[in-house]
């Protein structure tokens, strides 16, 4: 019984990393096809490079995120909030500092509309589809 339990738990983790992952991916191509000029991911090797960038934004999202919120607590306090989306612009500016031509955005404005469809996306992915599926879970323990 104890096994089942663990392996529920990862399979539930895996299930929310890709759905989020494939919530980043989807933001990330959608843009950069209707703003092409804008936001350029790489088309080689079918994908690779847009799912790349989506596993780095989690990924960053997961570890670094936390860290940047908890040092720009006071700036985001100042602005009632509003900093906060900010943090995903830096996030993808790692993102394009680490993939270097294969993910680029060009200019602030856009760099912070796809911030704000991910933190957008980050809410209702959570409210919508992650916290039903862990209280599912909890029902058949």
């Amino acid at each position: 019984m104890k096994f089942l339990k663990k392996y529920r738990t990862f399979i539930s983790v895996l299930v929310e990393w890709g759905i989020h992952i494939l919530g980043y991916g989807m933001i990330l191509l959608a843009i950069s096809v209707l703003f092409p000029h804008t936001i350029h991911i790489d088309n080689e090797h079918f994908g690779m490079w847009g799912f790349l960038s989506s596993f780095i934004i989690f990924i960053l999202n997961k570890t670094i995120k936390p860290i940047i919120f908890w040092l720009t607590i006071p700036i985001t306090a100042l602005t009632l909030g509003l900093f906060y989306p900010f943090i995903n612009v830096f996030i993808l500016h790692i993102v394009h500092f680490i993939l270097g031509s294969h993910f680029t955005i060009h200019g602030i404005f856009m760099s912070f509309f796809v911030a704000l469809l991910i933190s957008i996306m980050n809410q209702l992915m959570d409210h919508l589809v992650i916290e039903p599926l862990l209280e599912r879970e909890k029902t058949y323990e």
